[in-house]
């Protein structure tokens, strides 16, 4: 696959998504001159960049919808900074301490359709690259949170009343011998009124975690 992968790369290069710049999915100036998420949200949710952000909107929909995986790698590394500062604080003021990170699952026949789900990717690059800087302890649980209800997409759904309604339980928890008395870390690519999260964090909590946060590369 990395073989494949390198072949593609050569006769398809990577270009940013913004600016076209060869050799990368989303230049670093294309993302250090996109804009904070600051439109209000939960306080326990925690999100990089403003969605209405051309760059950044037009990044995630190349993410789910054309396979742009490698932006993964780029979204991981801003999220993994925002992490550690935030545990930093949480750590010691909230004994928030060997956290568990768990991506927004997907329904069976959405994953199906896409082939991959990229909350559960990110993850995947957070973990690598919490390794390879020796940082925290954070470890990975793909077999906790599942979601057995398919739903229409939440981004379908303006009304705000109308999204809690259609997420409400559509998630489930499996394995939770794995988060009993956990911190939990929740990751997924995008939040808008935060249903999906709270949903998810509220099913978590039943089953036995002890605090749950989340991050998100937008809102």
């Amino acid at each position: 696959m990395r073989i494949l992968n390198a072949i593609l790369d050569i006769i398809f290069p990577s270009r940013c998504v913004s600016c076209g710049e060869r050799g990368v999915d989303l230049c670093l100036e294309c993302l250090s001159e996109s804009p904070t998420a600051e439109r209000e949200t939960e306080k326990w949710i925690f999100s990089l960049y403003d969605y209405r952000h051309p760059p950044i909107k037009k990044a995630l929909w190349f993410l789910k919808y054309k396979g742009r995986r490698k932006l993964t790698q780029v979204f991981a590394e801003s999220l993994y900074g925002r992490i550690m500062e935030e545990l930093a604080d949480l750590s010691t003021m909230e004994n928030f301490r060997n956290p568990i990170l768990i991506p927004i699952p997907l329904a069976k026949r959405r994953l199906h359709e896409r082939g991959f789900n990229q909350a559960e990717l990110i993850c995947q690059e957070l973990i690598k690259i919490n390794n390879i800087r020796h940082g925290v302890y954070l470890k990975l649980e793909q077999d906790v949170l599942i979601k057995p209800k398919e739903t229409i997409h939440q981004a379908r759904i303006e009304n705000r009343s109308a999204r809690l309604k259609n997420i409400v339980g559509s998630f489930a928890v499996q394995n939770e011998e794995k988060i009993k008395n956990a911190n939990i870390i929740l990751i997924d690519d995008i939040t808008t009124t935060g249903a999906t999260l709270s949903e998810a964090k509220k099913i978590l909590r039943n089953s036995g975690a002890r605090k749950v946060i989340a991050f998100t590369v937008a809102h």
